[in-house]
């Protein structure tokens, strides 16, 4: 088989680094590179002429995970309270691949996955979060960890009652903060 055009090469990077911020996300870092690369319909082969390791794609793809939720987010200019209605959702819970990569990604992060860049990254995107949902200087960070918390558990008891209880929980006592 013939060497891909420049342009075809840089089309399939951007393809594998999109496939892995959703699987990421969706699954965690465990996925396997072949699975990765099955899922952006590329050969396994074809990763390590693209990448120097999983831990760079994961760097690479936690940074497009930010950018596109950051480009993306009907929510970016919006209201505090109108990205807690959106964030706290059924809709929001149920879409992990193309949701907040504040939640999908905190336990890879936790764990050590990637390198320095996708923690940086990771931080980065948590004070961005903070300061959209800020009411005043000190309540950013505190309504992000009630709201990403609360995520994290709907997502966990999905299917449950107590699973759409946890987002209202959140939202209400969110709600009274302001």
């Amino acid at each position: 088989m013939g060497r891909v055009s420049q342009a075809q090469a840089e089309e399939n990077r951007r393809r594998v680094v999109e496939t892995a911020s959703r699987l990421f996300k969706e699954q965690g870092a465990q996925i396997s590179v072949a699975d990765l690369m099955k899922a952006a319909g590329l050969t396994h082969g074809g990763f390590y002429k693209q990448f120097a390791s999983k831990e760079a794609l994961f760097d690479e793809a936690t940074t497009h995970a930010f950018t596109a939720s950051h480009a993306g987010s009907a929510t970016t200019d919006a209201s505090p309270e109108a990205t807690i209605d959106a964030y706290l959702s059924t809709e929001h819970r149920d879409d992990v691949a193309d949701g907040c990569p504040v939640a999908a990604l905190a336990a890879d992060i936790a764990r050590g996955q990637g390198g320095p860049a996708a923690q940086r990254r990771y931080s980065e995107g948590v004070s961005e979060l903070a300061q959209r949902l800020a009411t005043d200087p000190d309540d950013g960070l505190s309504r992000l960890c009630t709201m990403v918390g609360a995520l994290i558990l709907a997502r966990a008891t999905k299917g449950e009652p107590v699973s759409e209880k946890i987002l209202a929980a959140a939202r209400k006592t969110l709600d009274q903060g302001n």
